[in-house]
């Protein structure tokens, strides 16, 4: 068992109207898709489960609109918790077992590397 927990967001209707509003493509990314998952510190109750993702949403908003388009200055101004919780839904796990016999690798320190 890691001492991480996940975190899975999921868009929705604000998230996909600003997708929608970026070109005619009508291209746009699916509620019931794959979705990223946030590997996070880990929580013993909802209160700090709250308390986590208070500290880790900035970054995960950024991740989530740059996943979908990079030009920045499309992306809305005000990206504050209150927009995040209007523009994603969460969904906590607090147990995530490993049962990979190799070792976890992060792509990003490849790419470093190179």
């Amino acid at each position: 068992m890691l001492n991480r927990a996940a975190l899975i967001v999921r868009p929705k209707q604000p998230y996909l109207d600003w997708a929608a509003g970026l070109d005619e493509s009508s291209i746009l990314p699916g509620v019931d898709d794959d979705q990223t998952v946030y590997l996070v510190p880990e929580f013993d109750d909802d209160a700090a489960g709250e308390r986590m993702i208070r500290r880790v949403y900035a970054e995960i908003f950024e991740r989530e609109l740059f996943s979908w388009h990079t030009d920045e200055s499309a992306w809305p101004a005000e990206r504050t918790y209150r927009v995040f919780t209007q523009w994603f839904h969460t969904e906590m796990h607090t147990v995530v077992e490993d049962l990979c016999d190799e070792e976890i690798v992060d792509d990003e320190d490849d790419l470093e590397g190179a």
